[in-house]
């Protein structure tokens, strides 16, 4: 008896390994779409003024996190801390211009992660900021396109002068600014003749080559658009008239009360061509235009995560593909008179997050604040990934696993989400953002404060910091702030 039933447990054990093999084939692949400055003014977020089907129809499909924050509001900073699951801190992860390989030399990259566990993982357009940071994590070199950024003469032209401007200043200076066009351009041109158009076709192809193979694949596209110059095919600006377009009630003022460390001159837009210098204003017609340019551009990045996602469905591997969808920071389009990121107000850390699961039948939505180094952990939970330990075998990612609130399970915790630009950090519980500014970035005094009432004031439009009502509040988020700066 004992020796049949040895026998049995055996040949179960060996008629299972066939099995257990073909489960490893299973894993699902990840499709994982980044996008340059997307703010969260999309249908699927309610909002009206962007035409955002294709993502519309994402999320419809998927999870939608309401209240999703980045850690930096630049994008190299944020995307680094991003693709590590690690938190910035005043010495790490600071500027656009960042190398997650140097600021945290013994993290293991997402990229890497997936590629240590079988994964093939390619990578089309931006997605790190440079491309050959962890560039040993990708399967194949990074992969960016290669082309003009304009396609109008008049554009080329005025691009030209500035660099002719920029090389002469710079013989004076000790800095020489990067030489930049116009901050938009509506050409009538085939959507592959600027960038985002090129990194699609690259992507589809590569989508159809994976399909034909056993092995799981992570596929890391990153689209550029709406990020400045705002150019896209005409096509896109047809879609908006620009006499709808209206500007923001706060346009022309800042946050009542607000500090002065928390308002900048949006050098970034200042940079382009056409764009008034220094401290001059930017005119309503220009405003406009800027909108109608985001607006296309948003159309245009709308319209490529369409077709990829109708090629998972033609290819038939929907059904076994993670899709993730994520902007790198938000972006201010005059509100509080301000344009670009750098800041740490809503409009600059919230941005969309939308993960749709292999096989998802209902749409979700998620109201809780959620991180951005949330993504990681969520991702090797999905694809059923061991916990990962950096270089030193050390525990690495400081985020938390989304997928309890994605299955809609009871979640007892308080969530807060924290982030930084500058001197400056910030954090969310759901309804007030905190602020702290110090006058050093390396963690100087603290010079200035502010806190904002969401459930009241969504724009945050009056500092209610000084409001004795809201002492208790400012203590729970202060001290929150504080452990979380604390952390490794």
């Amino acid at each position: 008896m004992k020796k049949f039933s040895l026998y049995v447990i055996v040949a179960a054990i060996c008629s299972a390994i066939p099995t257990l093999y073909a489960d490893e084939l299973k894993k699902p692949n990840v499709l994982f779409i980044a996008v340059d400055d997307l703010r969260t003014e999309l249908g699927c977020y309610g909002k009206t003024q962007i035409k955002s089907p294709n993502i519309d129809r994402l999320a419809s499909q998927g999870t939608l996190f309401e209240h999703a924050y980045c850690m930096v509001s630049v994008c190299g900073a944020s995307r680094s801390a991003l693709l590590t699951g690690t938190r910035p801190k005043y010495n790490r992860f600071v500027s656009a211009r960042v190398y997650a390989s140097k600021d945290a030399p013994n993290a293991v990259p997402l990229n890497a992660h997936f590629k240590n566990h079988g994964y093939a993982t390619i990578n089309n357009g931006k997605v790190f900021h440079f491309p050959d940071d962890h560039n040993d994590g990708w399967s194949e070199p990074a992969w960016r396109p290669q082309g003009q950024g304009y396609a109008l003469p008049e554009s080329l032209e005025a691009l030209k002068k500035d660099r002719e401007y920029k090389k002469e200043i710079g013989k004076n200076k000790n800095n020489k600014p990067d030489a930049r066009g116009p901050a938009w351009e509506s050409a009538d041109v085939a959507d592959d003749f600027y960038a985002d158009g090129k990194t699609l076709e690259k992507s589809l192809n590569d989508l159809r080559t994976l399909a034909k193979s056993d092995q799981p694949f992570f596929l890391a596209v990153g689209f550029l658009k709406p990020h400045l110059p705002f150019v896209a095919p005409k096509k896109y600006w047809d879609l908006y008239k620009k006499e709808d377009i209206k500007l923001p009630e706060n346009f022309r003022y800042t946050p009542k009360d607000a500090p002065a460390e928390a308002i900048h001159n949006f050098g970034e837009l200042r940079n382009y061509s056409n764009i008034p210098k220094a401290n001059e204003k930017i005119s309503d017609e220009t405003a406009k235009t800027l909108i109608h340019g985001y607006y296309a551009c948003a159309s245009y990045t709308d319209a490529n995560i369409g077709r990829l996602l109708d090629e998972l469905d033609k290819l038939k591997i929907a059904d076994n593909t993670i899709v993730i969808l994520w902007g790198d920071h938000g972006w201010h389009l005059g509100e509080h008179t301000m344009w670009s990121k750098h800041a740490v107000f809503e409009n600059t850390m919230n941005a969309p997050l939308i993960i749709r699961l292999p096989g998802q039948k209902e749409a979700t939505r998620v109201s809780l604040p959620v991180e951005f180094i949330d993504i990681y952990p969520t991702l090797n939970e999905l694809a059923g990934l061991p916990e990962t330990l950096n270089k030193k075998g050390e525990k690495q990612l400081q985020g938390k696993s989304l997928l309890p609130l994605i299955e809609r399970k009871n979640v007892s915790q308080k969530f807060y989400a924290a982030g930084r630009y500058g001197a400056s950090d910030t954090i969310v519980d759901g309804r007030f953002r905190y602020s702290e500014f110090r006058n050093e970035k390396g963690g100087g005094n603290l010079v200035s404060r502010m806190l904002y009432d969401h459930g009241v004031d969504p724009r945050e439009n009056i500092n209610v910091i000084d409001r004795p009502e809201n002492a208790a509040i400012i203590e729970e988020l202060a001290k929150e702030l504080r452990r979380t700066i604390a952390l490794p």
